[in-house]
């Protein structure tokens, strides 16, 4: 057994489980969800296609050394697969594989793969429990922990979906090594995410990594899931407005990725845009100094995420994208803001006026000094 890295755990009462980042954990798996009480089950295994060609091997040893029964099933790579029909797809292989209400689904891949499986695993046979094995930064740092779990349809991003809380999440950073540089980039928008509603002091640990490099540090994979996991804590299914926090950035950035054919934009590079909108519409009402705006636009550019609007991608389209997203009440903008570094309110004081000045002012360079 590999020494013990950090962990996190995510108090949800019932629902609760532990997320495990530890090099070298996709070998144990096996063993792991064999000690949570799932001997015995078939697995249906749930990734992509190139994330399957370069983890799935390691995964399926862990299994079968463990005596598990198991089925793997693939989709394409990319958001496109986030929908509906992949959902019925994905449904009806696993009835045809001889899953049933005792399976166990095992999330192999990145947010999309994530997303997806989890939300299969909520309505195969009325909810069957499941595991997610994040891939990538994205995934690592966020999205794997919480429970949202979604697809998205041509009105918007994550329309559709559900809470469907893990049974376990096991992070192995060693993963991070088979990413394309533009993958592995993008997830660090969810980190500055994190910095910038809770850790300021984060950002100076994410100013010393090397971008040309894989060599995140496990704790600071688990110091994002653990700000993640006491916001979600709070609020799990998002009724305080405790969890909207988590939305930083995400209001526009949806807007935008939403604006193009999904895939032409990666998540975090929509969300880096997204950040520098709320960080305009934070220092102009939230209060937010331009000292604190510049080291989080710093650390996005950093890791070359996009801080400039194409202008192609026309305001009006992202604010009628914007008007179905999900964070809108009632027809009601809540919108996340910064008072300071560290800390992020949520407000309805902002007007739809102000979200069109922030998406027009992307279209303009920033000054980074």
């Amino acid at each position: 057994m590999l020494p013990r890295m950090p962990s996190v755990h995510v108090h949800l009462a019932d629902r609760s489980y532990d997320v495990i980042v530890e090099p070298g954990v996709l070998t144990q798996t096996g063993t792991l969800i064999s000690n949570l009480g799932f001997a015995g089950k078939k697995v249906a295994v749930i990734s992509d296609e190139t994330v399957a060609r370069l983890h799935s091997g390691t995964l399926t040893a862990s299994l079968q050394s463990a005596g598990f029964q198991h089925s793997l099933h693939t989709v394409p790579a990319g958001e496109a697969s986030k929908s509906m029909t992949h959902v019925e797809t994905l449904c009806r292989e696993m009835i045809r594989a001889g899953h049933d209400r005792k399976s166990l689904v095992i999330a192999l891949g990145g947010g999309v793969v994530g997303d997806l499986a989890g939300f299969t695993a909520a309505v195969f046979y009325r909810g069957v429990p499941f595991v997610q094995i994040p891939t990538t930064i994205v995934a690592q740092v966020d999205s794997s922990v919480g429970g949202k779990t979604g697809v998205n349809v041509a009105e918007g991003k994550n329309l559709l979906g559900a809470f469907h809380q893990p049974r376990l999440v096991l992070v192995d950073p060693e993963t991070l090594r088979t990413l394309p540089d533009r993958e592995y980039r993008e997830g660090f928008a969810e980190a500055v995410k994190h910095a910038a509603i809770r850790d300021a002091a984060m950002l100076d640990e994410l100013a010393a990594l090397d971008p040309q490099t894989r060599d995140v540090p496990a704790d600071l994979i688990a110091r994002n899931i653990a700000i993640k996991a006491r916001i979600v804590e709070q609020d799990e299914q998002e009724t305080l407005g405790i969890r909207a926090l988590l939305n930083f950035g995400h209001t526009i950035g949806h807007g935008i990725e939403a604006a193009v054919p999904y895939g032409e934009m990666l998540h975090g590079e929509a969300i880096s845009l997204g950040t520098r909108a709320a960080l305009r519409i934070s220092e102009k009402h939230g209060g937010l100094s331009r000292e604190a705006s510049l080291a989080i636009l710093k650390a996005l550019d950093r890791f070359q995420l996009p801080l400039v609007l194409a202008e192609s991608i026309r305001t009006e389209t992202v604010m009628e994208k914007l008007a179905t997203d999900k964070k809108f009440s009632a027809g009601a903008i809540r919108f996340v803001v910064l008072d300071q570094l560290g800390s992020a309110k949520v407000t309805s004081a902002v007007t739809a006026d102000n979200l069109m000045e922030a998406i027009d002012h992307l279209r303009t360079a920033p000054s980074l000094t």
